[in-house]
């Protein structure tokens, strides 16, 4: 004889119940129902970000050219903010919290210089195909490049001038070129904690470009040859502005070598020297005394 269920057995179901009845289903199951925009939008406000360009040719590569200029910006402004970081941690002596800006910024800078790779092998036939869409644009009108050159000791009151039809950006370059550096924050600390950094250094108009000091150099000199814990501390400083430095260097180069092969040695746009400007930018050292204080330890 067959056995016959319990009377009060609950029959068996057939199959699992739907997978979106399910406790783990219902918290997994992403919120989708918003009444106005949703949550990540109103955040990172993706819409204005992706609605931004603007082409004015009809070649697509100018698509690439204005999202990578843009993308640009964006890091310049995330580095900006991290150099006033750091520099205002120096100020207040919190050296932890400086270095951990100053690392920050070099995979911001790392990131930025890979921003390049899409315009870094523009032939002179692909450049000029929308390079008139730029008519007197160059990339030296960037306010927010021009603040991290500022930051850097890159001071130049006529960099000010391109910008005196924006109000508000004219003012906030104008006072980012007479507040100190990054640097001169740098060297201020450097005071404190005891060492001989020259009083002309601490005590020059930081409107004006910094200009290396031998005074400066012996102070380097002394933190990288000394074996103590204070020296060690800062040695790792000077090795994070050091890091920064190469990767600033390294942004000029990439930015020659890709205006290099899309233009060649014609006249850059905006009216500068366009290959020949940008050498002699290369050429140029930041933070000058960490690079020859090495030839001395």
């Amino acid at each position: 004889m067959s056995q016959q269920p319990a009377p009060n057995a609950t029959a068996p179901k057939e199959g699992p119940p739907p997978e979106s009845m399910t406790p783990d289903a219902e918290a997994e199951a992403p919120h989708l129902d918003f009444q106005g925009t949703t949550p990540y939008e109103d955040y990172v406000q993706a819409s204005v970000l992706t609605h931004l360009q603007h082409p004015l040719s009809d070649d697509p590569g100018e698509m690439v050219f204005l999202v990578t200029t843009q993308v640009m910006e964006l890091w310049f402004t995330v580095i900006v903010h991290e150099w006033h970081t750091a520099a205002q941690a120096l100020r207040e002596d919190d050296l932890p919290t400086a270095m951990a800006a100053l690392k920050r910024s070099t995979y911001e800078l790392e990131s930025l210089n890979s921003s390049w790779k899409p315009l870094a092998h523009l032939t002179p036939g692909q450049f000029n195909a929308y390079r008139s869409a730029l008519g007197d644009g160059s990339g030296f009108q960037s306010a927010m490049y021009r603040r991290m050159e500022f930051l850097l000791g890159e001071k130049s009151a006529s960099m000010l001038v391109p910008h005196r039809g924006a109000p508000r950006v004219h003012a906030e370059l104008e006072k980012a070129l007479t507040e100190p550096s990054l640097y001169d924050e740098v060297l201020r600390f450097l005071a404190r904690r005891g060492f001989a950094v020259p009083a002309a250094v601490l005590e020059r108009d930081p409107a004006l470009r910094y200009a290396p000091d031998p005074g400066v150099e012996r102070v380097w000199q002394e933190i990288y040859s000394g074996p103590g814990p204070r020296e060690d501390e800062l040695t790792r400083l000077g090795e994070a502005l050091t890091e920064v430095a190469e990767l600033v260097w390294r942004w000029r180069n990439d930015h020659l070598v890709a205006t290099r092969r899309a233009m060649g040695a014609k006249t850059g746009t905006g009216g500068s020297a366009g290959v020949a400007w940008l050498e002699k930018r290369a050429t140029k050292n930041v933070f000058p005394e960490l690079w020859t204080a090495r030839s001395h330890v």
